[in-house]
């Protein structure tokens, strides 16, 4: 599974949180977060168009955006590169550290937790 960036994982969540977006949209989206000029956002989109993250359409003669990447499987993803590279643990996050979040709803956290659980060791993945 792809692991964004922590930009393009910000493009992400504006993205599963209303689809699809205008570069303008997606940029005022995360214009706070990340203080970017619209030119960042647009080629951050580019890229994230190149490597497969989001996907390409025209509504109304503007170019709109749509997640590629599903949002659970992306976070667990992210989670558990976090967890093994940056915190060094052996096993996965507990599903506690994702309680009260406003991306995930009650059954996405279930799956997360399961998806977290059930991933499979760097060794098995060879």
């Amino acid at each position: 599974m792809t692991v964004p960036s922590v930009t393009e994982l910000c493009v992400l969540k504006a993205l599963w949180k209303r689809q699809p977006l205008s570069t303008r949209e997606i940029h005022d989206a995360v214009a706070s977060e990340l203080g970017w000029t619209l030119s960042s956002t647009r080629k951050t989109v580019e890229r994230m168009l190149e490597k497969g993250m989001v996907s390409q359409a025209m509504a109304h003669g503007v170019q709109i955006y749509s997640p590629v990447l599903e949002k659970v499987g992306t976070l667990a993803a992210f989670a558990r590169d976090f967890g093994q590279r940056v915190m060094e643990l052996e096993a996965p996050l507990p599903v506690a550290m994702f309680t009260g979040s406003k991306l995930v709803d009650a059954s996405e956290l279930a799956e997360l937790e399961q998806m977290l659980n059930d991933w499979p060791d760097e060794e098995g993945a060879k």
